[in-house]
This record gives C-alpha cells, sequence and structure tokens, in this order.
C-alpha cells in the first residue's frame, strides 16, 4: 500500500489536538477578558457570523461562484500546461526557444500579474480566471517537462520499432510514462488555483459574488468575526480539495503499487 493510500486510509487524530487546545485557550483569554475582544473576538462571535452568513442566502451564491472560477482556471491552466509541457519535454528546438522564457517567467510573483491582466481585461470573471489559469499553468508545465524529458530513451527507441507514428508515442508511452510528474504538477496546480481564486477575488472584488466577499465585508463593517470565518471557509474548503486531490491520485496511480 502506497503512502498516499495509508495517508487517506488510516485517520491519525492526533492532528485534531492542536486546533481543539488553540480553540480552549482562545474561549479561555476571550472569556476571562485578557485581550481586546474587538480585535480578538471571542469563539461566540465567529459563530455568529457564520450564522448570519449562512442564512443571508449569499453562501451557495459565493461558493458557486468561487469553485465555478476555480475549476475553469485550472482546467485551462492544465490543459495549456500540459500541452506546452509536452511539446519543450520532446522537441529540443521547443526547449531551446521557449525554455529559458519560461524558467525565467516563472519566478515571477503570481500576483505581481494583476495590475498587468486587470488592465488588459478589467477586474470581471475573465480577469479572475486568467490568473487562476496562469497559476494552474506553471506547476503543471514545470511537472510535464520533468516527466516527459525523464522518459527512458530505450522506451522511445522500442516504440520506434513497433512503428509508432507521433500520436500514439504521445498518448501510448510518454504521457503514461510521465503521469506521476504529470499528477504531482495537477495536485499542486488545484492548490495554487485555490489561493489564486480567493486572491483574485480579494484584490479585484469590484464585480461579481465570491467567498471572498466574507472577508472584505468584513474587513469593510470591522467584523472581525466574519474575517475570521470567512477565513476558516476558505481553508477548510481548501482542505476538502486536497483531499479529494488525495483520493484521485491514489486512485488514478494505483496502477503503480499493481507493478510493483
Amino acid at each position: 500500500m502506497s503512502f498516499i493510500q495509508k495517508h487517506i486510509t488510516h485517520r491519525d487524530w492526533r492532528g485534531f489536538v492542536l486546533p481543539v487546545g488553540f480553540l480552549v485557550i482562545w474561549t479561555a483569554v476571550t472569556a476571562a477578558g485578557w485581550v481586546n475582544t474587538k480585535l480578538i473576538v471571542p469563539p461566540s462571535d465567529v459563530i455568529a457570523a457564520a450564522y448570519k452568513y449562512f442564512t443571508s442566502g449569499t453562501f451557495f451564491s459565493g461558493l458557486g461562484a468561487s469553485l465555478g472560477r476555480d475549476l475553469a482556471g485550472f482546467v485551462l491552466g492544465s490543459l495549456v500546461g500540459v500541452a506546452f509541457g509536452s511539446l519543450v519535454g520532446l522537441s529540443r528546438w521547443a526547449n531551446r526557444l521557449a525554455g529559458p522564457t519560461f524558467h525565467t517567467l516563472k519566478h515571477i510573483s503570481l500576483f505581481a500579474w494583476l495590475p498587468l491582466i486587470s488592465t488588459w481585461l478589467g477586474q470581471g470573471d475573465g480577469a479572475k480566471i486568467f490568473f487562476v489559469a496562469l497559476s494552474a499553468f506553471y506547476p503543471v508545465a514545470l511537472g510535464t517537462i520533468e516527466g516527459v524529458q525523464g522518459v527512458a530513451r530505450a522506451q522511445v527507441e522500442v516504440a520506434r520499432v513497433y512503428a509508432f507514428n507521433a500520436r500514439q508515442l504521445l498518448f501510448k508511452l510518454v504521457l503514461p510514462a510521465a503521469s506521476p510528474q504529470i499528477i504531482a504538477g495537477l495536485h499542486l496546480a488545484l492548490i495554487y488555483a485555490w489561493l489564486a481564486t480567493i486572491g483574485s477575488e480579494y484584490l479585484l472584488a469590484k464585480s461579481g459574488p465570491g467567498l471572498g466577499d466574507a472577508v472584505i465585508q468584513g474587513k469593510t463593517a470591522f467584523n472581525v468575526g466574519l474575517v475570521v470565518f470567512g477565513m476558516l471557509l476558505v481553508g477548510l474548503i481548501g482542505y476538502a480539495l486536497n483531499r479529494i486531490a488525495l483520493r484521485a491520485e491514489a486512485r488514478v496511480l494505483r496502477w503503480r503499487g499493481r507493478a510493483s
């Protein structure tokens, strides 16, 4: 059984010790009045803000908008990343032409692109999805390049002996052999895409609903409970997406355990 499968199958409840302990200390400190409760609100204020947010009817519309942008950007960035990575990994000409530019641009902070993206595309969903796609593109492209370039030359020669055409070589040999690195890149891209989704909603906040609205509304109204709830909500959804990715990765790569 692989590490990923063990991680999913066997729950380790020790991971809850720190959050529960923090919650107990948080409750005790605020109840005793040892801190400024306008800045460090008690957990009851966060629960009240959560209840108000859920009953206001904006949660599901915001969740749908955020997940829609996240999924659209993730799929777009991943498809372009796999295509670009395959081209650069397979072609020496493409690697020499585009490789240096790619490896230079990947060092630019993603959020440094936002002013330029908003200048080109405004602050609507198109700009947000493009930013999410850009965040997903780099890890997928890098994983694909490393995976494709790691395919053994002997395997390629055997495929040529069997008269594989370019399509068969790509889809029957190269991409399957590079799948562990590609899937690792997709997993990382899913995390980056969610961070970019919330970041774009916060920094390009003039149009459209989203879960980032909870943090924005809390900041505007100086409602610390709503800000904390928004942060927890974003973190929990990100954690859920990561768990889904782990399960998908374990299922897709199950053949590796069977082959070993």
